[in-house]
């Protein structure tokens, strides 16, 4: 994942952009969804997956709102919609 996020990275240094943020995110979901397939009974990391899948969301709503271009360019690179 690290090289999809140098990707999205606006400059050398940026680690809070929307961009990054919904790489990390993307990839924290990847890891809880396996996770939790492998432990069904864990209610606590589900609660966690809901909580990343539902901030992923509204980081992509902001980017579709303001910056479409880069909205465009991460739905492409992480894969998100078909």
């Amino acid at each position: 994942m690290k090289e999809k996020n140098s990707e999205l990275a606006l400059h050398e240094k940026d680690t809070g952009s929307s961009e990054l943020q919904i790489a990390y995110l993307t990839s924290q979901i990847e890891n809880l969804s396996q996770h939790i397939k492998e432990n069904k009974k864990d209610k606590h990391s589900s609660l966690g997956l809901i909580k990343a899948v539902n901030k992923r969301k509204k980081l992509l709503e902001y980017l579709k709102k303001n910056k479409m271009e880069s909205y465009k360019k991460v739905i492409s690179k992480l894969n998100l919609r078909k």
